[in-house]
């Protein structure tokens, strides 16, 4: 079975916008794990504008699961997944000030960067996964990091299905199989939701991991986080 993270980012956010401790972060991480999910991810930035640091060292006591710390390995960054050790670092190659994440990692333009900051990480018992766009180069690019895993950036796919066009999985099920081949694990995120996530799914070899937040935290608002959840893993099985 693919594992579910939840991201906790928009829960942040909510929280943030009226200030105080409401919606509390550390009891909806809690919350979901008891539901179900098999772990947690936050995506940190520097301008602490959703998950705070202190959120994350915070955190580090009350996830059981999968401890998922994404972003972009600049010098704070770097300390701060240091002294929290979570299970997994994912390494994002986001731009000061990005909404979102819009792009993977250059693995071959910048493989002498990732190789340094990977070691480091992995010297430290953490497991690394980089951010990847589904191009065969790029996969490539990411073995020779040697990085633990990939991230597969769906937005894509997401895109492409939404318009009905199935086709649009093919470069991620060549991605996949490739990076099977290199040994590389495979997790996947970005704009996946109970509509595509069991297509999705269905389509990428030995998928170990999906790391969604957006899209499931708005629908549990209509649905309730602990179905939500739920749906996510049945779909997942």
């Amino acid at each position: 079975m693919t594992k579910l993270s939840v991201n906790i980012n928009k829960i942040a956010t909510l929280r943030n916008a009226r200030g105080g401790n409401v919606p509390d972060l550390l009891k909806v991480a809690t919350d979901i794990q008891r539901f179900g999910g098999q772990g947690i991810t936050i995506h940190p930035r520097p301008d602490e504008r959703h998950i705070r640091y202190q959120d994350a060292r915070d955190l580090k006591a009350v996830v059981t699961t999968e401890y998922n710390i994404e972003g972009n390995p600049q010098h704070n960054f770097i300390d701060l997944v240091l002294e929290c050790k979570p299970d997994q670092v994912t390494l994002v190659p986001d731009a000061i000030g990005a909404i979102t994440s819009s792009a993977g990692w250059d693995t071959i333009k910048n493989q002498e960067y990732l190789t340094e900051v990977i070691q480091e990480f992995q010297k430290n018992g953490i497991r690394t996964s980089i951010f990847v766009d589904p191009i065969l180069e790029m996969i490539e690019g990411a073995k020779k990091t040697g990085t633990d895993r990939i991230e597969l950036y769906t937005e894509s796919f997401a895109h492409q299905y939404s318009l009905g066009n199935e086709r649009g999985i093919d470069p991620y099920t060549k991605a996949a199989i490739l990076a099977n081949e290199l040994g590389l694990g495979i997790n996947a995120g970005h704009d996946l939701s109970l509509d595509n996530i069991k297509f999705f799914k269905e389509n990428i070899p030995s998928l170990l991991e999906v790391s969604i937040g957006h899209a499931l935290i708005s629908e549990a608002l209509y649905l309730g986080l602990d179905n939500t959840v739920n749906m996510y893993l049945n779909k997942l099985k």
